[in-house]
């Protein structure tokens, strides 16, 4: 099997870059990682962003920026991220009122469409980050994940299938990944473990200790380093290559018992023992 760059989502570890960001992708570099994927720009220009990690030698594969900031100035936003040297943009989520099974999703496809044709004008690519709230049944029966990728032409849009919510919204990830064959370039690699039905996934941190007693009630869930949860990793990297995806990105939205950088670090570890 030919092996995928992999690539670092900076949430992962954010605390420390906006502490050092320099200093921070220096040792993810020093980890084993090919690229970084942005989450912000730490109140620098995208410029120096990408001075910086040119310098290190971290490829700018992507950029998660929030849907509102997007639409507010479609323009203005994509071009901050072409100035940073990413090939793609991802929008990274959306709130509860713009989601499918609402009325305002039918605009946010709209939207994404519009998007879509910025960043194909400025040579750059749009993607769509899910979680597991897209995988519910939209009127003609499909999911509301793919009723987006049915209405928004594929050059304008592909996807960056996070494995995590996938599965948790009880669907194959590999399978799902090898679906959208051709329209996959960036594949999430997130791990995770769980037990019943939690209802809290979104908010692990943060609680008070009634809340999170409260929130334990219905089940437990953990994100854990990758190759370390639940997920079956190999058949991921395998369905991403079949698909023909030209980047795995590694993302953990909190850690359990661990420094950020300790968690990022088993998980390249992992995938070079597995010979990525």
């Amino acid at each position: 099997m030919s092996k995928l760059p992999v690539a670092l989502q900076v949430y992962s570890v954010r605390e420390d870059a906006e502490k050092d960001f320099k200093g921070t992708m220096q040792k993810v570099k020093e980890m084993g990682y090919d690229g970084v994927e942005l989450a912000g720009l730490y109140d620098m220009c995208p410029c120096k962003v990408k001075e910086i990690l040119d310098e290190i030698g971290l490829q700018v594969v992507s950029a998660h920026v929030p849907y509102a900031e997007l639409v507010e100035d479609m323009e203005g936003a994509v071009d901050k991220y072409v100035k940073a040297g990413c090939q793609y943009i991802a929008v990274p989520y959306l709130v509860d009122e713009m989601r499918p099974g609402t009325q305002a999703f039918y605009a946010v496809i709209d939207n994404i469409a519009k998007l879509g044709k910025v960043c194909a004008e400025k040579g750059i690519q749009l993607l769509y980050h899910n979680h597991d709230f897209e995988f519910v049944k939209m009127p003609d029966g499909s999911y509301g994940l793919d009723y987006l990728y049915g209405h928004v032409d594929a050059d304008l849009l592909k996807t960056e299938l996070d494995t995590c919510w996938v599965k948790v919204a009880g669907e194959d990830p590999a399978e799902y990944v090898r679906k959208y064959t051709g329209r996959a370039p960036v594949v999430h690699l997130k791990d995770f473990y769980r037990e019943g039905h939690p209802t809290r996934m979104y908010q692990l941190i943060g609680l008070d200790e009634e809340e999170e007693k409260e929130a334990k009630k219905d089940g437990y869930f953990e994100f854990r380093p990758v190759g370390s949860g639940m997920q079956d990793i190999p058949s991921i990297l395998a369905a991403s290559v079949d698909a023909g995806a030209k980047w795995v990105v590694v993302e953990q939205d909190f850690s359990a018992g661990r420094t950020p950088m300790e968690a990022v670090k088993m998980s390249r570890e992992y995938l070079k023992s597995l010979g990525w």
